[in-house]
């Protein structure tokens, strides 16, 4: 016998392999968990192919009361057992009545394995799909919101895009350089081996002039922004979804894509190309340290990239980066905007962002470089 308050729990000893239990008091949310493992291990550990529950002296039960016997029925019927009870108010009985078996146990499981091939493609169509068709939409709405804010530049939200900024960029530079300044140098110190067998390690210079200008300063610079901060913009916007902070905005007649989308787009896109001027620097002095180690002196190094790029190679690589900055910044807004319910729903998101974004941003490259081709640029 257990008494917690004013609930009490007692078993009799079973005769016949019937098990017979008696719960009396109140079955509350504070009163329940005193007993709810004693009466899961009773049921469990008796092993009785009839366990009778006499309920006629419980006073009050709430949720928390019919989720423990539903708990207990379950137990029993899931040994093969029979599991009654006795004395339980009409309303409460109907309550534990509606949890069938079927709809408790294994229905999930049982649904989840008949699913087919063709089931689960036609559902991942489904979903690609709805996924465009909320692109188009987020689109439409972003390309309003900076067509106003174009227009009307007092209504834009500039103390919060210079903030947004600062973040983007100016947290950035340290990352940024690192990744190009890595790049120059590993390029150059790869393209020295093969060259010194013709004996043209001089046109390292050329050769890192022009992958970094046209290709991997934006690239890398766009790529590490998606994985910092259009992974940070998803997971603002996502946990502001689960606290319904969005759904407030609306309330007050604010709409979140003028709101706190176009101030992050605005801000990306201000930052990112100025991120790749700095990448394309930091990477030529990458290069330019492993010239210097092979020999030559600096000046041939900047005469060298003087003659390999020009001013459209620069330019080339800035467009692409202006392109990719509004990538990132959209597509982290739009997956926050995504988030659904539940403890995990911000990290689904964010990972969302930072995959949605890298491919995005590859299949842009590669449009830009097929452009390119046919321009003769």
């Amino acid at each position: 016998m257990d008494s917690s308050g004013h609930l009490e729990f007692r078993t009799r000893k079973p005769q016949d392999s019937v098990l017979e239990i008696v719960i009396e008091g109140r079955l509350d949310s504070f009163t329940t968990s005193s007993i709810w493992r004693q009466a899961s291990d009773t049921v469990a550990t008796a092993k009785a192919s009839t366990v009778l529950l006499n309920a006629s002296n419980i006073d009050y039960c709430d949720g928390s009361g019919v989720a423990l016997l539903i708990q207990m029925r379950q137990q029993q019927l899931r040994s093969g057992g029979r599991f009654e009870i006795r004395g339980l108010q009409p309303e409460l009985q109907a309550l534990v009545e509606e949890w069938r078996t079927e709809s408790f146990a294994g229905g999930g499981r049982q649904s989840a394995g008949t699913s087919s091939a063709i089931e689960e493609i036609g559902r991942s169509i489904v979903e690609i799909c709805h996924d465009i068709y909320s692109l188009l939409i987020f689109v439409g709405e972003l390309a309003a919101a900076l067509t106003r804010a174009a227009l009307k530049p007092r209504a834009a939200r500039w103390r919060d895009t210079l903030r947004i900024a600062e973040s983007v960029g100016v947290n950035a530079l340290p990352i940024v350089a690192l990744i190009g300044f890595l790049m120059g140098l590993i390029m150059a110190f790869q393209a020295a081996i093969p060259l010194g067998q013709f004996g043209a390690q001089i046109f390292v210079a050329n050769l890192i002039g022009l992958a970094i200008l046209r290709e991997l300063g934006p690239l890398m610079t766009a790529i590490v922004l998606a994985g910092r901060s259009g992974s940070a913009f998803a997971a603002e916007l996502g946990t502001m979804k689960v606290r319904e902070e969005l759904d407030a905005l609306k309330t007050m007649g604010l709409e979140p894509v003028p709101f706190l989308v176009a101030p992050r787009v605005i801000a990306a896109v201000l930052m990112t190309p100025l991120l790749t001027i700095f990448a394309d620097l930091v990477g030529l002095i990458g290069g330019a340290v492993v010239l210097l180690s092979l020999g030559f002196p600096l000046i041939t190094f900047w005469n060298q990239i003087q003659l390999a790029v020009g001013h459209g190679d620069l330019l080339g690589g800035l467009a692409k980066s202006f392109v990719f900055g509004i990538l990132v910044a959209a597509i982290g807004c739009l997956r926050g905007l995504q988030t659904q319910t539940g403890a995990a729903a911000v990290g689904e998101s964010t990972t969302r962002a930072v995959v949605s974004g890298i491919i995005l941003i590859v299949i842009a490259d590669g449009v830009f470089s097929v452009i390119y081709y046919y321009l003769g640029i």
